[in-house]
This record gives C-alpha cells, structure tokens and sequence, in this order.
C-alpha cells in the first residue's frame, strides 16, 4: 500500500507499475509515475529494446538520448513476450502490479493474452491502461504517431505562418500531453480502488488528447462553424500578444489586457497609443492590428532585448526573452538533475517537474541499460539462479552486468 502523506515518504511509495510501453506517451506517463515513487519496471525486447534506445545521434555513452529523456527512474527487464516462458514471466509480473501500462498495436495484446481481461482474471484490482493511437474508431488497428495526430487534429493546420504550410509543433507534443492525461487517469483509478473498488480499464487516445488541447481554438471553430486561421506567433484574440524583433535579439509580449496595454505604452515612452481608438480595447486591437504592429515593431527595434525585458518587467508587463533551449535550461538553474549512469558516467537531465511541500521526490534513478534489473525483478517473483541461466540461454530473458 503505498504511503500515508503523514509519513514523508513518496506519494506512490508501495504502488508497483509494470510498464509495457514503448518510444514516448507510455514512457512518458510511467516515468511521471517514477518521479512520485512508484517502482516501475520497464518490459523490453532483449537485444533491441524500447525504440528510442536506437534512435541517435546523440548519445551518451552509447544510450541515445531520446531514450534517456524520458526514462529515468525506472528497472529494465528484458523479455521476449513473443516466447511462452516470457510470456508467462510477464503475465504474472503484471498480475502482481498496482498498474500496466501498454502501448501495442489496437488488438496485439489481446493476441499475446496480456490484454485488460487476462490480467484482471488473475488480479481484479490491477489499474490496466491502454495508449492508442486513435481509440476506439474505426480503423480500429490504425497505428498512431504523434506526426500523424498532428496532422489529423488540425494541430498543424493551426501552426505556422498564415502564408507557410502547415507546421508541426517543434516536439512531439501530443505525446507528451497523452502521457500526462494517462498519468492523471491512473491516479485517478488507484485513488477510487483504494477507497475500496476494483481496478479499471483505461484507454487514452493520442487524437483524443490532441484534440481536448485544442481548447479555445477548437471552440472558437465550433462557434463560427468554419477553420480558424493560422496567425503564425499572434494570438488570435488577444492584441499584443506575440513576438517582437529588439536591436540585438527577440522578446515575447503578452499584453493580455486593456490594462496591461496601457503600462507597455507607458513604458514605450508612446502613450498616445493607449487613448487611441483604434488601440483603446482589445476587441478593437484586433480589429486594427495591422495598423498597430509596425509602430511596436519600430519602437522595440531600438533597443536591445534584455533592456526591454527589464523595462517591462519593472512596469508590471509580461515579457520573456526568447532563448534557445540550452540558454534556457542554464538560465531556469536549477532546472536539471544529475545522476551517477552506468555507461555514461555523471549524467545531466532534465529535473523532474514535480514537488511536495511535505516531501522532499525521492532522488531520480538513472534510466536503465536494457535488462539491467532482469535478474532482481526475476528473483522477486522467485526465478532462482539455474532457471534465470536457462531462461538466457534460450533467449527468453537477457541480463546487463553494470
């Protein structure tokens, strides 16, 4: 059972979580999961892997840092599903977790009997959660990529210049949002088993997801019942609200109200812009924006931008420079953690972005090398010593010496 708050410990201490999935949105959930506690362990192929394992440059002692973005925390064990002792392995390694997570093909686990219903036949209360591509329509085997969902959401029809093509966002996105909504329904579920129900069968769709972030844009469609527009880096209904070119750099202005529109006129040293009609509401700045940028554009052109950040900053207007991401990892310090890695020694990533006041996360473990903690988690369900050395003799499990 996992931990009462009272006791400081982690607050998924105790909660078991066998994850099944592969490349990012699963991966993604399970590793929030980890930062709070949980002990997940990772079920991958031997001699592969999870995908993103290969998928590099760059690398950091040979693992590629696709992988290593997104796994840390967690124990590798290293099975072939595909062989009836693996199988086998699995199958009771999940029925003895609080949650699985998979992220197969629509129809594959119920074809290698690792689906919601074989496992809850063995364990009722087991959280069983399902990441998909397009959930339950039709084709239901349509395979999903965050690329794809991109496309299919109208995320790309509403990104990118309004005289460019479409444009996916700069990360995989959907991805991590489907993570996170997965994340959020399985603590959900394991609140409402432990107040005494059973387990539950979750299903998270990557288009689902995407859409639901749609937010505004997407009400905005159904209220004017035709495509919006691409603004490029402008908001829609809020004027300014984008990007400005400094002397030496870019800024990001978000004037959000008629009230803060007037403080950055302010401290433009342009307050007639303020009173101006035209100007004076921002129903009509939008109406008028073309007439309003380029007097922006000329006055933020004459200075550099961390004098403009100050400025703004100091008249109470939102601003933020515009940074690379390096920059802006080495700027948000202490926004990474390290940790000591088996292959690739002192490893810096990415903090988790989780925080108690009564606890303090349990220090991340670093992500595994593929099959490292095959021989612990094995033990635990009581393969000893001589049927773990059959077992990789035959090529159904395989082991990492660190």
């Amino acid at each position: 059972m996992p931990s009462s708050p009272e006791s400081g410990g982690a607050p998924l201490d105790g909660v078991r979580v066998v994850d099944l999935s592969r490349v990012l949105a699963g991966p993604y959930a399970t590793m929030l999961l980890a930062d709070l506690g949980a002990d997940v362990v990772k079920v991958e192929r031997p001699g592969e892997g999870d995908e993103t394992r290969s998928w590099g440059p760059p690398h950091a002692g040979g693992e590629a840092a696709y992988f290593l973005a997104v796994n840390r925390g967690k124990r590798s064990v290293a099975v072939d599903l595909k062989h009836p002792e693996g199988l086998a392995l699995a199958l009771e390694l999940s029925a003895a977790a609080d949650v699985v997570i998979e992220n197969f093909r629509p129809g594959a686990a119920a074809r290698l009997g690792l689906d919601a219903a074989a496992i809850h036949a063995r364990n009722s209360r087991v959280v069983y959660c399902s990441i998909t591509g397009f959930g339950r329509r039709e084709p239901h085997d349509r395979p999903g990529y965050d690329f794809i969902v991109q496309a299919e959401s109208g995320l790309m029809a509403i990104t990118g210049e309004p005289d460019a093509p479409p444009t996916k966002i700069g990360v995989a996105l959907v991805d991590v949002l489907t993570g996170l909504n997965a994340a959020v329904a399985i603590l959900a579920a394991l609140r409402r088993r432990d107040l005494g129900g059973t387990g539950e069968r979750i299903e998270i769709s990557l288009l689902d997801s995407a859409l639901a972030a749609l937010v505004n844009v997407a009400q905005n469609a159904l209220v004017m019942g035709e495509e919006p527009p691409r603004y490029g880096n402008a908001h829609a209904s809020i004027v300014p609200y984008q990007p400005f070119a400094a002397s030496d750099g870019w800024i990001a202005v978000a004037a959000a109200n008629d009230s803060l529109f007037a403080r950055l006129c302010e401290a433009l040293a342009r307050p007639e812009l303020a009173t101006d009609k035209r100007f004076a509401t921002n129903a009509a700045r939008v109406l008028h924006r073309d007439a309003l940028l380029p007097l922006l554009e000329e006055t933020f052109a004459t200075r550099p931008a961390d004098d403009w950040v100050a400025t703004l900053d100091a008249a109470g207007v939102p601003v933020g420079k515009i940074r690379g991401v390096l920059d802006a990892l080495r700027t948000a310090a202490p926004a990474t953690v390290r940790v000591n890695h088996p292959a690739a020694g002192e490893l810096e990533l990415v903090a988790p972005p989780l925080s108690f006041e009564s606890s303090a996360p349990p220090a991340p473990a670093p992500p595994p090398l593929l099959g490292q903690h095959t021989r612990e988690v094995l033990a635990e369900l009581g393969v000893d010593d001589a049927r773990l050395a059959a077992l990789e003799e035959a090529g159904v499990v395989a082991t990492a010496e660190t």
